[in-house]
């Protein structure tokens, strides 16, 4: 061993290799809530985010393949100066996204593209640079220890477990507890000690001043980003949740609740009667109708700002139970928009394993309120699970859900209506009785159960009074006709497919 080629523990350089492992897992999964509220959380932005950062682990691989021909000391010293870049472009990647998200969203049409380029050029580089220790530090371990198939077994081995450990720190620990920009921050500083520690196993005495400097910038864009305004009221372990005030000169009286980058509802403060949107207004006015004003027991799929359960229970309707699987999303609800858990049962839980777990709950009518622009959960528009929802239902019961879709395309609403009528005889489509706009993402009322409604028409406050009423079957089976849409099933739900992505900034 040349004075060049320094010896290294293995036990140092499998830390070494699961720590950057770990740190560049965590990048990838916090880009997932990062880019949320600028393009909501979907099979779309999972897909971008995943092929970017494994296209910046092929490459930084490939660079780290040709570090490693070089002696040690040079190599690890070369590996050194890529952790620093991986530092600097995760602690910078928050300012970054600040500063880019805008711009790119705007330049690229395509909402697909729009969604990669956003994702590439925040988190391109970040992954990049954690890429390039891989190769050369398993080349170390083999020249420092000559048993190559026990050093290269050690050091893949290594880098899957720090990307477990990784993904199940941010996933359950990082994000909910410490944020995305803190969370980037202890990831910067994870690098700083990385890159320290390779400087010094290249034989060298120190650090190096410029090094040094580089690093102190990565913490100091880090601090930046942790300095910026908050995007998020709350980082929760499934959303971005935001409180909007809708009247400036008067906070406090009507509010918006967003997830991610999605308004999922609208209350306001002196009535608590009063529906704010479209969607809210037909599930309330619906169900009454269909329920004769008598009360009713009710199953609440979503809570979200909690709009209809709070109207029903100031109504008296009866008794709600809601499943909304993240907690924080209620307590944003009690503390921002005046719901009160004491009158309804909340379940923190998936709605469809609630329903299924209960096999003895009967329901007067069950609310799909879970379907938002493009984030749809799949599992809850199956006929297996239309079929869940039946059984639970009265012999009377009615099913009512919002479904938003493309007025110029509505492939997910026929697919839906399709699905519906596989298990319910009798599925009527509910919307605004107004001329589609434009591009307009619409929102559909669809009510099945074992008969039609008595009325195909409603005026309902919106705030303002609207008139909203039951497609035609004429148009409804042309419909079918037309677009020929897929059953969906648990075993094929192609829903983001269906919805499709629209423009995504309005």
């Amino acid at each position: 061993m040349t004075p060049s080629s320094p010896a290294v523990p293995l036990w140092l350089l499998v830390a070494l290799q699961g720590i950057v492992s770990a740190a560049s897992l965590v990048v990838e999964i916090v880009a997932g809530r990062m880019i949320a509220p600028y393009v909501g959380m979907s099979l779309y932005t999972w897909t971008a985010i995943i092929a970017v950062v494994l296209a910046g682990f092929s490459a930084g691989h490939w660079w780290g393949g040709r570090i490693a021909e070089r002696d040690s000391a040079a190599a690890l010293r070369r590996t050194g100066w890529a952790i620093v870049g991986a530092a600097l472009t995760t602690g910078g990647a928050v300012v970054l996204l600040r500063q880019v998200a805008g711009p790119v969203l705007e330049a690229v049409s395509q909402p697909m593209a729009a969604i990669t380029v956003l994702a590439a050029a925040v988190f391109f580089l970040p992954s990049f640079f954690a890429g390039v220790p891989a190769p050369v530090l398993s080349i170390v371990a083999i020249r420092s220890g000559g048993r190559s198939g026990h050093a290269l077994g050690a050091m893949f081995a290594s880098g899957a477990l720090g990307a477990i450990a990784g993904t199940l720190l941010a996933g359950f620990l990082f994000i909910s507890w410490l944020g995305t920009a803190m969370t980037l921050a202890v990831v910067t500083a994870c690098y700083a000690i990385v890159a320290a520690i390779l400087f010094r196993l290249a034989a060298r005495p120190g650090i190096g001043a410029p090094a040094l400097a580089a690093l102190v910038a990565a913490l100091g864009l880090a601090g930046g980003g942790l300095a910026l305004p908050r995007i998020c009221d709350t980082e929760s372990q499934y959303f971005c949740i935001r409180t909007v005030e809708l009247v400036p000169e008067a906070p406090g009286s009507v509010r918006l609740m967003v997830l991610d980058h999605l308004a999922h509802g609208i209350s306001g403060r002196d009535d608590p009667t009063l529906a704010y949107t479209e969607h809210s207004a037909m599930l309330d006015g619906i169900t009454r109708m269909r329920m004769q004003d008598r009360a009713f027991r009710a199953y609440f799929i979503g809570g979200g700002s909690y709009s209809v359960p709070r109207i029903w229970a100031a109504r008296a309707a009866g008794s709600v139970t809601v499943a909304e699987i993240d907690p924080q999303v209620t307590r944003a609800a009690a503390r921002d928009f005046w719901f009160d858990p004491a009158t309804t049962e909340v379940l923190h839980e998936d709605a469809r394993r609630a329903l299924h777990r209960r096999p003895e709950a009967r329901f007067d009518v069950v609310v799909g309120d879970a379907f938002h622009d493009i984030a749809v959960p799949a599992h809850l528009v199956t006929r297996e699970f239309f079929e869940l929802v039946r059984d639970r239902l009265v012999e009377d019961g009615i099913y009512v859900m919002t479904v938003i879709d493309h007025a110029d395309r509505l492939r997910a609403l026929a697919a839906i209506v399709a699905t519906l009528r596989e298990v319910f005889p009798a599925v009527e489509v509910w919307t605004e009785m107004r001329p589609p706009l434009p591009g307009e993402r619409r929102v559909f009322a669809l009510v099945a159960g074992q008969t039609q409604s008595p009325v195909d028409g409603l005026t309902l406050r919106a705030p303002e009074p609207r008139s909203f009423g039951a497609l035609d079957d004429s148009f409804i089976e042309g419909l079918l006709a037309e677009q020929a849409p897929p059953v969906l099933t648990d075993d094929y739900a192609p829903i983001d497919r269906l919805v499709g992505l629209g423009k995504l900034i309005d």
